[in-house]
């Protein structure tokens, strides 16, 4: 069984791009930005903040494609 890594993002981080999509465009952004770099991640808008899935072996990997959005 793979072990899975919840990373949280608030919503008022959003950088300025990503402000003016939607919570559904900005959660399907999130997963398509690691999808090409071949993490299959699950992203999601929560009342207050986006929940990324993904597994932890891609966790560094994904810490690279998310700051290269601005997110982190």
């Amino acid at each position: 069984m793979t072990a899975i890594t919840t990373i949280r993002i608030d919503h008022d981080a959003l950088p300025t791009p990503l402000r003016h999509k939607t919570p559904d465009a900005v959660a399907e952004a999130i997963e398509a930005a690691l999808l090409e770099v071949g993490i299959s991640a699950e992203a999601s808008d929560l009342f207050s903040h986006f929940k990324i899935e993904l597994p932890t072996d891609k966790l560094a990997a994904a810490a690279t494609v998310l700051a290269g959005m601005g997110l982190i």
